[in-house]
């Protein structure tokens, strides 16, 4: 199990600080190196941060920071191309992410980045995000079936509307009839 780095050590704001001057241009990381020494000193904390460990964080905030953008980048592409399909689509792709979730997860925690203590609120988050899909998806469903007998209401409306109005009009029964089952028949 690897243990935190100095700079997961450090005081939130502090870490914030450092954040900040990472993500100035203007700013190097010998530069923020130096800052995040003397914010330390001024805060009476004698432990320092070496330019290395200030290297190590800053490329592991990159790689998270360009894995945040790939993942959104994927999200937006796969929502434009399932907003106007079917649920059940959109659901399977949704099943997909977790099971990859699940899979990294478990990596990190074999490699050693998550601990046995952090594991257990992981895995709880992740069987509440699952029960929400869940959820989702059984309303999905349900609003599907909601709009399907809408529109059966809507067709025999209609076919009832038209067979009086053909009645009126002199149209046989049986011509009658066939026109009813083919209004009826058209989503069949």
């Amino acid at each position: 199990m690897s243990r935190p780095s100095t700079i997961d050590l450090l005081p939130t704001e502090v870490r914030d600080a450092l954040h900040a001057w990472l993500r100035d241009p203007a700013i190097t990381q010998t530069e923020a190196t130096d800052r995040l020494n003397a914010l330390l000193g001024e805060l009476g904390a004698e432990q320092q941060v070496s330019r290395h460990a200030v290297n190590r964080y800053d490329l592991k905030m990159r790689e998270v920071g360009e894995r945040l953008r790939q993942s959104r980048q994927v999200a937006e592409a796969w929502v434009g191309k399932l907003g106007a399909a079917p649920q059940g689509q959109l659901g399977h792709l949704i099943n997909e992410t977790l099971r990859t979730l699940a899979f990294e997860l478990t990596m990190k925690l074999a490699e050693g980045e998550l601990t046995e203590e952090s594991m257990p609120a992981i895995i709880d988050q992740l069987k509440h995000l699952s029960l929400s899909v869940v959820r989702l998806e059984r309303a999905s469903s349900e609003n599907v079936k909601r709009e399907e007998d809408i529109r059966k209401q809507e067709r025999a409306r209609a076919a009832e509307a038209m067979a009086s109005t053909a009645k009126q009009s002199g149209v046989s029964a049986e011509t009658i009839e066939r026109i009813r089952r083919d209004v009826l028949g058209m989503a069949e």
